[in-house]
Protein backbone atom coordinates (compact mmCIF):
# COMPACT_ATOMS: atom_id res chain seq x y z
CA UNK A 1 0.00 0.00 0.00
CA UNK A 2 2.81 2.41 0.87
CA UNK A 3 4.49 1.75 -2.50
CA UNK A 4 1.22 2.40 -4.35
CA UNK A 5 0.72 5.71 -2.52
CA UNK A 6 4.32 6.67 -3.31
CA UNK A 7 3.85 5.90 -7.02
CA UNK A 8 0.56 7.83 -7.02
CA UNK A 9 2.27 10.82 -5.40
CA UNK A 10 5.19 10.70 -7.83
CA UNK A 11 2.95 10.35 -10.89
CA UNK A 12 2.54 14.12 -11.23
CA UNK A 13 4.99 17.02 -10.73
CA UNK A 14 2.19 19.07 -9.16
CA UNK A 15 1.52 16.33 -6.59
CA UNK A 16 5.21 16.16 -5.80
CA UNK A 17 5.23 19.92 -5.29
CA UNK A 18 2.25 19.69 -2.94
CA UNK A 19 3.83 17.03 -0.76
CA UNK A 20 7.10 18.95 -0.49
CA UNK A 21 5.31 22.19 0.48
CA UNK A 22 5.99 22.33 4.24
CA UNK A 23 3.23 24.83 5.00
CA UNK A 24 0.60 22.82 3.14
CA UNK A 25 1.71 19.53 4.73
CA UNK A 26 1.48 21.05 8.21
CA UNK A 27 -1.93 22.52 7.38
CA UNK A 28 -3.08 19.17 5.97
CA UNK A 29 -2.10 17.07 8.98
CA UNK A 30 -3.50 19.60 11.44
CA UNK A 31 -6.79 19.67 9.58
CA UNK A 32 -6.97 15.85 9.62
CA UNK A 33 -6.30 15.68 13.36
CA UNK A 34 -8.79 18.40 14.28
CA UNK A 35 -11.36 17.03 11.84
CA UNK A 36 -11.04 13.58 13.39
CA UNK A 37 -11.57 15.08 16.83
CA UNK A 38 -14.65 16.99 15.64
CA UNK A 39 -16.20 13.89 14.09
CA UNK A 40 -15.55 11.81 17.21
CA UNK A 41 -17.04 14.57 19.33
CA UNK A 42 -20.20 14.74 17.21
CA UNK A 43 -20.69 10.96 17.40
CA UNK A 44 -20.30 11.01 21.17
CA UNK A 45 -22.61 14.01 21.69
CA UNK A 46 -25.30 12.61 19.37
CA UNK A 47 -25.24 9.18 20.98
CA UNK A 48 -25.32 10.59 24.51
CA UNK A 49 -28.22 12.91 23.65
CA UNK A 50 -30.28 10.10 22.10
CA UNK A 51 -29.35 7.78 24.96
CA UNK A 52 -30.47 10.39 27.51
CA UNK A 53 -33.71 11.49 25.87
CA UNK A 54 -34.59 9.01 23.08
CA UNK A 55 -35.87 12.01 21.11
CA UNK A 56 -35.35 12.74 17.42
CA UNK A 57 -36.33 16.32 18.20
CA UNK A 58 -33.42 16.67 20.66
CA UNK A 59 -31.03 15.25 18.05
CA UNK A 60 -32.21 18.01 15.73
CA UNK A 61 -31.70 20.61 18.47
CA UNK A 62 -28.03 19.66 18.75
CA UNK A 63 -27.64 20.77 15.13
CA UNK A 64 -29.76 23.89 15.59
CA UNK A 65 -27.76 25.04 18.60
CA UNK A 66 -24.58 24.79 16.56
CA UNK A 67 -26.09 26.65 13.62
CA UNK A 68 -27.60 29.65 15.43
CA UNK A 69 -24.25 31.21 16.46
CA UNK A 70 -23.00 30.79 12.89
CA UNK A 71 -26.05 32.63 11.57
CA UNK A 72 -25.33 35.57 13.89
CA UNK A 73 -21.51 35.65 14.00
CA UNK A 74 -20.06 34.22 10.79
CA UNK A 75 -20.26 37.37 8.65
CA UNK A 76 -18.43 39.33 11.33
CA UNK A 77 -15.99 36.42 11.68
CA UNK A 78 -15.29 36.72 7.94
CA UNK A 79 -14.43 40.40 8.44
CA UNK A 80 -12.05 39.35 11.25
CA UNK A 81 -10.47 36.73 8.94
CA UNK A 82 -9.69 39.49 6.41
CA UNK A 83 -8.12 41.70 9.09
CA UNK A 84 -6.12 39.26 11.28
CA UNK A 85 -3.75 36.38 10.43
CA UNK A 86 -6.06 33.51 9.49
CA UNK A 87 -3.69 30.81 10.73
CA UNK A 88 -3.70 32.30 14.24
CA UNK A 89 -7.51 32.45 14.30
CA UNK A 90 -7.71 28.74 13.44
CA UNK A 91 -5.04 27.86 16.00
CA UNK A 92 -6.88 29.68 18.82
CA UNK A 93 -10.21 28.11 17.87
CA UNK A 94 -8.75 24.61 18.07
CA UNK A 95 -7.23 25.43 21.46
CA UNK A 96 -10.63 26.59 22.75
CA UNK A 97 -12.30 23.41 21.53
CA UNK A 98 -9.75 21.38 23.47
CA UNK A 99 -10.84 23.28 26.59
CA UNK A 100 -14.50 22.52 25.79
CA UNK A 101 -13.72 18.81 25.64
CA UNK A 102 -11.91 19.09 28.98
CA UNK A 103 -15.08 20.57 30.50
CA UNK A 104 -17.11 17.64 29.13
CA UNK A 105 -14.68 15.23 30.81
CA UNK A 106 -15.14 17.09 34.10
CA UNK A 107 -18.93 16.81 33.72
CA UNK A 108 -18.68 13.05 33.15
CA UNK A 109 -16.47 12.58 36.19
CA UNK A 110 -18.93 14.57 38.32
CA UNK A 111 -21.98 12.80 36.79
CA UNK A 112 -23.33 16.17 35.63
CA UNK A 113 -24.27 15.33 32.03
CA UNK A 114 -27.77 16.45 31.11
CA UNK A 115 -29.82 17.51 28.10
CA UNK A 116 -29.23 21.18 28.93
CA UNK A 117 -25.50 20.65 29.34
CA UNK A 118 -25.16 18.93 25.96
CA UNK A 119 -27.15 21.69 24.26
CA UNK A 120 -24.94 24.27 25.97
CA UNK A 121 -21.83 22.51 24.68
CA UNK A 122 -23.32 22.52 21.18
CA UNK A 123 -23.92 26.26 21.46
CA UNK A 124 -20.33 26.96 22.51
CA UNK A 125 -18.97 24.79 19.71
CA UNK A 126 -21.14 26.72 17.28
CA UNK A 127 -19.68 30.03 18.46
CA UNK A 128 -16.07 28.85 18.16
CA UNK A 129 -16.55 27.26 14.76
CA UNK A 130 -18.19 30.44 13.49
CA UNK A 131 -14.72 32.01 13.65
CA UNK A 132 -12.71 28.92 12.74
CA UNK A 133 -14.44 27.93 9.50
CA UNK A 134 -14.16 31.14 7.43
CA UNK A 135 -10.51 31.58 8.42
CA UNK A 136 -9.67 27.94 7.70
CA UNK A 137 -11.41 27.94 4.32
CA UNK A 138 -9.73 31.20 3.24
CA UNK A 139 -6.32 30.05 4.46
CA UNK A 140 -5.51 27.47 1.78
CA UNK A 141 -5.19 29.94 -1.17
CA UNK A 142 -2.66 31.85 0.98
CA UNK A 143 -0.53 28.71 1.20
CA UNK A 144 -0.63 27.59 -2.45
CA UNK A 145 -0.09 29.14 -5.86
CA UNK A 146 -3.11 29.24 -8.17
CA UNK A 147 -1.92 26.38 -10.40
CA UNK A 148 -1.74 24.10 -7.34
CA UNK A 149 -5.07 25.14 -5.84
CA UNK A 150 -7.44 22.62 -7.55
CA UNK A 151 -5.23 19.68 -6.57
CA UNK A 152 -4.64 21.20 -3.14
CA UNK A 153 -8.36 21.63 -2.64
CA UNK A 154 -8.99 17.99 -3.61
CA UNK A 155 -6.19 16.76 -1.34
CA UNK A 156 -7.41 18.97 1.51
CA UNK A 157 -10.92 17.60 1.05
CA UNK A 158 -9.51 14.08 1.00
CA UNK A 159 -7.81 14.77 4.33
CA UNK A 160 -11.07 16.00 5.76
CA UNK A 161 -12.88 12.94 4.48
CA UNK A 162 -10.19 10.71 5.99
CA UNK A 163 -11.05 12.29 9.32
CA UNK A 164 -14.73 11.64 8.60
CA UNK A 165 -13.87 7.98 8.13
CA UNK A 166 -11.55 7.67 11.10
CA UNK A 167 -13.46 9.92 13.49
CA UNK A 168 -16.91 8.25 13.57
CA UNK A 169 -15.53 4.71 13.38
CA UNK A 170 -12.95 5.35 16.08
CA UNK A 171 -15.42 7.35 18.13
CA UNK A 172 -18.03 4.60 18.00
CA UNK A 173 -15.53 1.91 18.99
CA UNK A 174 -14.05 3.94 21.84
CA UNK A 175 -17.50 4.98 23.07
CA UNK A 176 -18.40 1.30 23.34
CA UNK A 177 -15.43 0.97 25.72
CA UNK A 178 -16.03 4.19 27.66
CA UNK A 179 -17.05 7.75 26.82
CA UNK A 180 -13.94 9.06 28.57
CA UNK A 181 -11.76 7.39 25.95
CA UNK A 182 -13.50 9.32 23.14
CA UNK A 183 -13.24 12.70 24.82
CA UNK A 184 -9.66 12.07 25.99
CA UNK A 185 -8.49 11.42 22.42
CA UNK A 186 -10.46 14.46 21.17
CA UNK A 187 -8.66 16.63 23.71
CA UNK A 188 -5.26 15.35 22.56
CA UNK A 189 -6.00 15.81 18.83
CA UNK A 190 -7.31 19.37 19.23
CA UNK A 191 -4.27 20.32 21.30
CA UNK A 192 -1.85 18.80 18.76
CA UNK A 193 -3.58 20.57 15.85
CA UNK A 194 -3.25 23.91 17.61
CA UNK A 195 0.45 23.32 18.37
CA UNK A 196 1.21 22.26 14.78
CA UNK A 197 -0.03 25.64 13.55
CA UNK A 198 2.65 27.47 15.53
CA UNK A 199 5.08 29.05 13.08
CA UNK A 200 2.93 28.40 10.00
CA UNK A 201 3.78 31.00 7.35
CA UNK A 202 1.50 32.11 4.52
CA UNK A 203 1.79 34.36 1.47
CA UNK A 204 1.37 38.03 2.35
CA UNK A 205 -2.16 39.35 1.87
CA UNK A 206 -2.99 43.04 1.66
CA UNK A 207 -5.26 43.77 4.62
CA UNK A 208 -7.24 46.96 4.90
CA UNK A 209 -7.19 48.36 8.43
CA UNK A 210 -10.50 50.21 8.26
CA UNK A 211 -12.76 50.07 11.28
CA UNK A 212 -15.41 47.40 11.06
CA UNK A 213 -18.63 48.80 9.63
CA UNK A 214 -21.86 47.34 8.35
CA UNK A 215 -20.66 48.00 4.81
CA UNK A 216 -17.35 46.16 5.26
CA UNK A 217 -18.95 43.24 7.13
CA UNK A 218 -21.60 42.81 4.42
CA UNK A 219 -19.14 43.25 1.55
CA UNK A 220 -18.95 39.47 1.14
CA UNK A 221 -22.73 39.21 0.85
CA UNK A 222 -22.76 41.93 -1.83
CA UNK A 223 -19.97 40.23 -3.75
CA UNK A 224 -21.65 36.80 -3.67
CA UNK A 225 -24.97 38.30 -4.78
CA UNK A 226 -23.28 40.06 -7.68
CA UNK A 227 -21.29 37.02 -8.86
CA UNK A 228 -24.00 34.63 -9.98
CA UNK A 229 -21.72 31.64 -10.42
CA UNK A 230 -20.64 31.89 -6.78
CA UNK A 231 -24.22 32.53 -5.66
CA UNK A 232 -25.45 29.51 -7.56
CA UNK A 233 -22.67 27.32 -6.17
CA UNK A 234 -23.14 28.15 -2.50
CA UNK A 235 -26.94 28.21 -2.63
CA UNK A 236 -26.90 24.82 -4.38
CA UNK A 237 -25.10 23.37 -1.38
CA UNK A 238 -27.52 25.07 1.00
CA UNK A 239 -30.71 23.64 -0.44
CA UNK A 240 -29.33 20.27 -1.58
CA UNK A 241 -27.84 19.27 1.78
CA UNK A 242 -30.53 21.04 3.80
CA UNK A 243 -33.07 18.69 2.22
CA UNK A 244 -30.96 15.59 1.59
CA UNK A 245 -28.76 15.40 4.67
CA UNK A 246 -29.51 12.37 6.84
CA UNK A 247 -26.69 12.62 9.39
CA UNK A 248 -28.92 13.63 12.31
CA UNK A 249 -31.10 10.55 11.81
CA UNK A 250 -28.28 8.00 11.69
CA UNK A 251 -28.55 7.20 15.43
CA UNK A 252 -32.19 6.24 14.80
CA UNK A 253 -31.25 4.03 11.83
CA UNK A 254 -28.41 2.42 13.80
CA UNK A 255 -30.42 1.76 16.95
CA UNK A 256 -34.05 1.25 15.85
CA UNK A 257 -33.85 0.04 12.22
CA UNK A 258 -30.60 -1.93 11.97
CA UNK A 259 -30.42 -2.71 15.71
CA UNK A 260 -26.70 -2.05 16.06
CA UNK A 261 -24.85 -0.15 18.76
CA UNK A 262 -22.41 2.77 18.60
CA UNK A 263 -20.17 0.78 16.24
CA UNK A 264 -22.99 0.67 13.67
CA UNK A 265 -23.52 4.41 14.00
CA UNK A 266 -19.80 4.98 13.51
CA UNK A 267 -19.78 2.89 10.32
CA UNK A 268 -22.84 4.66 8.89
CA UNK A 269 -21.34 8.06 9.60
CA UNK A 270 -18.06 6.99 8.03
CA UNK A 271 -19.64 5.48 4.89
CA UNK A 272 -19.94 8.71 2.86
CA UNK A 273 -16.29 9.44 3.53
CA UNK A 274 -15.16 6.13 2.02
CA UNK A 275 -16.73 7.15 -1.28
CA UNK A 276 -15.44 10.70 -0.92
CA UNK A 277 -11.85 9.57 -0.37
CA UNK A 278 -11.90 7.37 -3.48
CA UNK A 279 -13.15 10.27 -5.59
CA UNK A 280 -10.74 12.79 -4.06
CA UNK A 281 -7.77 10.51 -4.86
CA UNK A 282 -8.95 10.48 -8.47
CA UNK A 283 -9.48 14.25 -8.60
CA UNK A 284 -6.11 14.95 -7.02
CA UNK A 285 -4.37 13.00 -9.79
CA UNK A 286 -6.76 13.98 -12.61
CA UNK A 287 -8.46 17.32 -11.83
CA UNK A 288 -11.63 18.22 -13.68
CA UNK A 289 -10.84 20.32 -16.73
CA UNK A 290 -14.06 20.67 -18.75
CA UNK A 291 -17.84 21.00 -18.24
CA UNK A 292 -17.47 21.62 -14.51
CA UNK A 293 -20.92 23.25 -14.23
CA UNK A 294 -22.74 20.28 -15.69
CA UNK A 295 -20.69 17.86 -13.60
CA UNK A 296 -21.51 19.85 -10.47
CA UNK A 297 -25.27 19.70 -11.01
CA UNK A 298 -25.16 16.03 -12.03
CA UNK A 299 -23.23 15.12 -8.88
CA UNK A 300 -25.87 16.80 -6.70
CA UNK A 301 -28.58 14.81 -8.51
CA UNK A 302 -26.71 11.55 -7.84
CA UNK A 303 -26.42 12.56 -4.20
CA UNK A 304 -30.20 12.94 -3.96
CA UNK A 305 -30.89 9.56 -5.58
CA UNK A 306 -28.46 7.79 -3.25
CA UNK A 307 -30.18 9.30 -0.20
CA UNK A 308 -33.53 8.03 -1.50
CA UNK A 309 -32.06 4.51 -1.79
CA UNK A 310 -30.67 4.75 1.74
CA UNK A 311 -34.04 5.86 3.06
CA UNK A 312 -35.94 2.75 1.91
CA UNK A 313 -33.18 0.17 2.41
CA UNK A 314 -33.61 -2.37 5.19
CA UNK A 315 -30.24 -4.05 4.55
CA UNK A 316 -27.24 -2.59 6.38
CA UNK A 317 -24.78 -3.35 3.56
CA UNK A 318 -26.99 -1.70 0.91
CA UNK A 319 -27.47 1.34 3.13
CA UNK A 320 -23.71 1.53 3.65
CA UNK A 321 -23.10 1.43 -0.12
CA UNK A 322 -25.79 4.08 -0.76
CA UNK A 323 -24.11 6.38 1.74
CA UNK A 324 -20.75 5.72 0.07
CA UNK A 325 -22.21 6.80 -3.27
CA UNK A 326 -23.64 9.93 -1.64
CA UNK A 327 -20.19 10.77 -0.29
CA UNK A 328 -18.55 10.24 -3.67
CA UNK A 329 -21.07 12.51 -5.40
CA UNK A 330 -20.78 15.12 -2.67
CA UNK A 331 -16.98 15.18 -2.98
CA UNK A 332 -17.23 16.07 -6.67
CA UNK A 333 -19.59 18.88 -5.72
CA UNK A 334 -17.37 20.10 -2.86
CA UNK A 335 -14.17 20.28 -4.92
CA UNK A 336 -15.87 22.16 -7.77
CA UNK A 337 -17.75 24.57 -5.51
CA UNK A 338 -14.87 25.37 -3.16
CA UNK A 339 -12.38 25.85 -6.00
CA UNK A 340 -14.77 28.12 -7.91
CA UNK A 341 -15.37 30.25 -4.82
CA UNK A 342 -11.67 30.66 -4.04
CA UNK A 343 -10.48 31.24 -7.62
CA UNK A 344 -13.24 33.75 -8.44
CA UNK A 345 -12.71 35.78 -5.23
CA UNK A 346 -9.99 38.46 -4.74
CA UNK A 347 -7.48 37.55 -1.95
CA UNK A 348 -8.48 40.42 0.33
CA UNK A 349 -12.15 39.35 0.11
CA UNK A 350 -11.73 35.63 0.71
CA UNK A 351 -12.42 35.78 4.44
CA UNK A 352 -15.75 37.55 4.00
CA UNK A 353 -16.80 35.49 0.98
CA UNK A 354 -15.78 32.32 2.82
CA UNK A 355 -17.90 33.53 5.74
CA UNK A 356 -20.94 33.78 3.47
CA UNK A 357 -20.12 30.33 2.13
CA UNK A 358 -19.85 28.99 5.68
CA UNK A 359 -23.28 30.45 6.55
CA UNK A 360 -24.70 28.46 3.64
CA UNK A 361 -22.74 25.34 4.61
CA UNK A 362 -23.74 25.72 8.26
CA UNK A 363 -27.36 26.14 7.27
CA UNK A 364 -27.19 23.05 5.08
CA UNK A 365 -25.53 20.94 7.78
CA UNK A 366 -26.65 22.13 11.22
CA UNK A 367 -30.02 23.56 10.17
CA UNK A 368 -30.42 20.49 7.95
CA UNK A 369 -29.97 18.30 11.04
CA UNK A 370 -32.74 20.22 12.76
CA UNK A 371 -34.94 19.88 9.68
CA UNK A 372 -34.26 16.13 9.58
CA UNK A 373 -35.09 15.73 13.26
CA UNK A 374 -38.28 17.78 12.97
CA UNK A 375 -39.59 16.02 9.84
CA UNK A 376 -38.68 12.63 11.32
CA UNK A 377 -40.69 13.50 14.42
CA UNK A 378 -43.66 14.36 12.17
CA UNK A 379 -43.47 11.72 9.39
CA UNK A 380 -41.04 9.10 10.68
CA UNK A 381 -37.34 8.75 9.75
CA UNK A 382 -37.82 6.74 6.54
CA UNK A 383 -40.37 9.07 4.95
CA UNK A 384 -38.43 12.16 6.05
CA UNK A 385 -35.17 10.89 4.54
CA UNK A 386 -36.81 9.82 1.25
CA UNK A 387 -38.60 13.16 0.82
CA UNK A 388 -35.32 14.97 1.52
CA UNK A 389 -33.46 13.00 -1.16
CA UNK A 390 -36.22 13.68 -3.67
CA UNK A 391 -36.05 17.38 -2.81
CA UNK A 392 -32.29 17.39 -3.47
CA UNK A 393 -32.82 15.84 -6.90
CA UNK A 394 -35.38 18.53 -7.75
CA UNK A 395 -32.98 21.25 -6.57
CA UNK A 396 -30.26 19.99 -8.93
CA UNK A 397 -32.66 20.16 -11.87
CA UNK A 398 -34.03 23.58 -10.87
CA UNK A 399 -30.57 25.17 -10.46
CA UNK A 400 -29.75 24.29 -14.06
CA UNK A 401 -32.57 26.62 -15.11
CA UNK A 402 -32.10 29.31 -12.45
CA UNK A 403 -28.32 29.68 -12.85
CA UNK A 404 -27.51 29.25 -16.52
CA UNK A 405 -24.01 30.73 -16.06
CA UNK A 406 -23.20 28.03 -13.52
CA UNK A 407 -24.58 25.28 -15.78
CA UNK A 408 -22.48 26.59 -18.70
CA UNK A 409 -19.25 27.08 -16.72
CA UNK A 410 -16.68 25.06 -18.63
CA UNK A 411 -13.37 25.36 -16.74
CA UNK A 412 -12.61 26.05 -13.10
CA UNK A 413 -10.28 28.94 -13.92
CA UNK A 414 -12.28 30.55 -16.74
CA UNK A 415 -15.14 32.97 -16.44
CA UNK A 416 -18.13 32.31 -18.67
CA UNK A 417 -19.72 35.51 -19.86
CA UNK A 418 -23.15 34.07 -20.50
CA UNK A 419 -25.73 36.20 -18.67
CA UNK A 420 -27.70 34.54 -15.88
Amino acid sequence: MADRLKRWRESSPELQELFTHKGFVRYWWSKIAAGTASQMLMVALAWQMYDLTGSAWDLGLVGLYQFCPALVLTLWAGHVADRLPREKIVMVCWAIQSLVVFVILLAIWQDALSRSFLLGVSLVLGVVRSFQNPAQQALLPSLLETHLLPRGMALSSMGYQASVVAGPALGGLLYAVHANAVYGLCLLLYALSSLWFLGLTTQPVHREQEVASLESVLAGVVYVWREKIILGSVSLDLFAVLLGGATALLPIYAKDIFHTGPWGLGLLRAAPAFGAIAVSLFLTRWPLTRHVGRVLLASVGVFGVSIMVFAVSEVFVLSFVALMVSGAADMVSVVIRQTLVQIDTPPDMRGRVSAVNMVFIGASNQLGEFESGATAAWFGPIAATFIGGLGTLLVAVSWGYLFKSLLQRDRLSDQVQTPN
